[in-house]
């Protein structure tokens, strides 16, 4: 049974009197002048009776779920944030259940998945609501086994590391540390922490639900790049594919990708299963699509190696295993895992050579020239020996300097521009929402 108090039908009386009919949820409640009132349900209909008579029914079993969830919706929850309500409401399938059967389950908990997170919905007193916020690996955990919060900002750091104390630079990415409750929030504080660990998320998701979601496609974005990020926008778009297939997956982001390459061009790439829509591509993805792009620019060369079927093999099962994150899964004495540490191990020792190249095969294909034009001029040192000593000096310094010069472009502003992609990239992802 579920009490009403004093101040809601208060507050029930003034609204009509003064606002008009209340109609939320099956309650209807109408002022039909002269002193005398209608109130329907789903269940009853109260036609004309007196404001002493109707303040009789409000509080009658059948009626009084209607008024306390009316009164937590209009006045505890109110109208002023539509993306707050909706998830709220969401929250509780409020669309798909008659108060009383949503009463009912509401005492046992409503559990809603967002991301990585559980939220757990109950029913307080008077028909208030109660939150529970967790991480869903923890969802059987009893509460006084986690590290209990109240604050919902308390989320910021929580959600700032992984369980190693890694930093998480994508907010979304699946790997938020668990061992953690929030017990008792209220709507507002709720959606708050929610907000802290997966910014913009709920406001993303109900725009996305009225069909009110901008999204800006892969090729607005990059056009829009200024400065050192503007040589994204030559990234072709088969290499676009695969800045999707590598960032903006389930097992990467949980995100569920909604930008495409163009308004009328769709990417091959899936775009995950996530609760909430990413509507642009984010500053990790610029960032790591600049580098792409420089890599792109190289010509490809034909390599000879020499390996065994099994070598192969283990090969394309290390990187597949770096690539899906699974290092940690790999068992230190199963040698039969190709990305196995010991196994890896003897493949480097057998198959690298003292520079560390694959069969002894160097990246660049004119090394072999350098390196036999060296020898040459050992073995005739004693008949030319200045001559071959010039030389050799003059084609080191050329190709040392080129290379250098290479790496540190490369390198530096790799770094660099990562960092002040994220100021300046992220500001303008969250900037409606």
């Amino acid at each position: 049974m579920t009490d009403v108090r004093n101040e809601q039908v208060h507050t029930l009386f003034d609204r009509v009197d003064t606002e008009g009919p209340i109609d939320l949820d099956g309650l209807r409640v109408t002022a039909d002048g002269d002193g005398a009132y209608t109130l329907e349900t789903p269940d009853a209909t109260h036609e004309g009776v007196s404001e002493s008579k109707l303040r009789e029914v409000v509080r009658s079993d059948h009626v009084a779920p209607y008024v306390t969830n009316w009164y937590f919706w209009a006045e505890a929850i109110g109208s002023r944030s539509r993306h707050r309500r909706a998830f709220l409401r969401h929250a509780e399938a409020a669309a798909d259940h008659i108060v009383p059967e949503r009463y009912d389950a509401l005492r046992a908990g409503l559990e809603t998945e967002w991301g990585e997170v559980l939220v757990t919905v109950t029913l307080g007193e008077d028909g208030q609501r109660r939150y529970e916020i967790r991480h869903a690996d923890d969802a059987s955990a009893d509460p006084g086994d986690l590290d209990a919060y109240h604050d919902p900002l308390d989320a910021r750091e929580l959600s700032t590391y992984d369980e190693d104390g890694r930093y998480r630079p994508l907010r979304t990415a699946p790997s938020l540390a668990s061992g953690w409750i929030f017990p008792d929030l209220d709507g507002r504080d709720a959606v708050e922490a929610l907000d802290t660990i997966y910014p913009a998320s709920i406001a993303n998701w109900n725009l996305e639900r009225e069909g009110d979601l901008d999204v800006t496609h892969w090729r607005e974005t990059a056009e829009r790049q200024t400065g050192i990020y503007g040589v994204v926008e030559e990234l072709p778009s088969e290499a676009v594919d695969w800045v999707a297939e590598t960032c903006c997956v389930d097992s990467q982001c949980l995100k569920r990708r909604e930008w495409e390459y163009d308004a009328d061009h769709e990417l091959e790439a899936d775009g995950g299963a996530g609760a909430f829509p990413c509507r642009e591509p984010c500053s990790l993805v610029v960032a790591a699509a600049r580098r792409w792009t420089k890599l792109e620019e190289e010509e490809t060369h034909t390599y000879e190696f020499e390996l065994t079927p099994s070598e192969k093999e283990q090969i394309e099962e290390i990187i597949d295993t770096v690539a899906e994150d699974r290092t940690d899964e790999v068992r230190e004495a199963d040698v039969y895992e190709g990305a196995n540490r010991y196994r890896t191990r003897f493949l480097r020792a057998k198959r690298f050579d003292d520079e560390g190249n694959l069969s002894g095969v160097p990246t660049d294909p004119h090394e072999d020239e350098h390196h036999d034009h060296e020898a040459h001029g050992d073995s005739h040192d004693d008949h030319n020996h200045d001559d071959h000593n010039h030389d050799d000096h003059n084609h080191d310094d050329h190709n040392h300097d080129d290379h250098n010069h290479d790496d540190h472009n490369h390198d530096d502003h790799n770094h660099d521009d990562h960092n002040h992609d994220d100021h300046n990239h992220d500001d303008h992802n969250h900037d409606d929402h």
